[in-house]
């Protein structure tokens, strides 16, 4: 009645809707079985890294400078070239974008 055929099968949406029921119910019948013993604020709640000590927040933050050293080195050249046309002025930028965005709608519109 309400079934889609195709060529490759078949699609019942009430069918669909009463899997994902059961599949909800078998669920929470399976988590019902585990053990409520988690506490909140207590060693439960930290991470295990194996019996190490967890570093403070400052030794595990990694700085912009060494995240993109492979970047910056290996592209120091056309960097260098690019330092010398920023003038760190918007309407500069603003300009910029408008002439690439220019050039690229004339490409499109060629093409």
């Amino acid at each position: 009645m309400f079934t889609l055929e195709s060529g490759s099968g078949f699609w019942n949406p009430l069918l669909w809707v009463v899997i994902i029921f059961i599949a909800f119910l078998l669920f929470y019948g399976i988590r019902g079985f585990g053990k409520n013993v988690y506490k909140k604020g207590t060693e439960q709640t930290k991470a295990f890294l194996s019996g190490n000590k967890e570093a403070s927040p400052e030794d595990m933050q990694v700085k912009a400078s060494n995240l993109y050293w492979g970047f910056t080195s290996s592209m120091k050249s056309l960097y260098g070239r690019l330092r010398k046309m920023h003038t760190g002025n918007v309407s500069d930028y603003l300009l910029w974008f408008i002439i690439v965005l220019a050039i690229l709608f004339i490409v499109i519109g060629v093409i």
